[in-house]
This record gives C-alpha cells, sequence and structure tokens, in this order.
C-alpha cells in the first residue's frame, strides 16, 4: 500500500489557484499526529525542492521563499490529509508536487522518511 496519495494536480492558466491533497495510508501512519509534513515539487529538468512544512498540529508552517504569500499548507488530522492550497500561480510553478512526512512531529530542515508519487502541476502563461 502506497504510504501517501497525492491528489489535485492539473492544467491552469497563469494567476488561477489549485488545492492539493495527500492522503496519509491508516497502515504506515496509525497516528498521523506525530508526523510533520510537507510538500516538495520537481519541476522540468530541476532538482527536486522544498516547497512548505508544516508541524503536527498546523500550529508551525515553513515556506520557500518562492511561494510564501501564495500558497498555503494546512492539515486535517482526523482525516489523516494535508493540503496545499496554491494561489496566484506562475508558470514556473510548473512540476511534479510531492507529499513527504518526516520522522517526528517537528520539522526540523531533514529529509522526509516517506513520499508519495507525486502529482502534475501545470500553469499555462
Amino acid at each position: 500500500q502506497v504510504p501517501l496519495v497525492e491528489s489535485g494536480g492539473g492544467l491552469v492558466q497563469a494567476g488561477g489557484s489549485l488545492r492539493l491533497s495527500c492522503a496519509a495510508s491508516r497502515r504506515t501512519f496509525s497516528i498521523f499526529s506525530t508526523y510533520a509534513m510537507g510538500w516538495y515539487r520537481q519541476g522540468p529538468g530541476k532538482e527536486r525542492e522544498f516547497v512548505t512544512a508544516i508541524n503536527w498540529n498546523g500550529g508551525s508552517t515553513n515556506y520557500a521563499d518562492s511561494v510564501k504569500g501564495r500558497f498555503t499548507i494546512s492539515r486535517e488530522n482526523a482525516k489523516n490529509t494535508i493540503y496545499l492550497q496554491m494561489n496566484r500561480l506562475k508558470p514556473e510553478d510548473t512540476a511534479v508536487y510531492y507529499c513527504a512526512a518526516y520522522n517526528g512531529p517537528i520539522y526540523s530542515g531533514t529529509d522526509p522518511l516517506y513520499w508519495g508519487q507525486g502529482t502534475q502541476v501545470t500553469v499555462s502563461a
């Protein structure tokens, strides 16, 4: 069973919005609230990069400078799900977006423990 499954990607015009979701397997994440979660992305010809992370209770978040003020991460622990609301999208946001789970409740900049398979986001000019 895939531990993390993303959804919500698609094609959108510049300036538009998309909301990504990531469902965490209850088999792998029996106590979802013990994991900090995050989103990464990999654009065409680029390396995978950090986008945002959220601590176990949503009380603290981190964002890459490139998305601050446009993207918002949130989570619903009762549903084992996190979200990424992306507003004012730009063509340079085009990428495969990956959900990730960290080894612990607090994001500290370490590499994730689990990865999703990714969902494509394409922003047209």
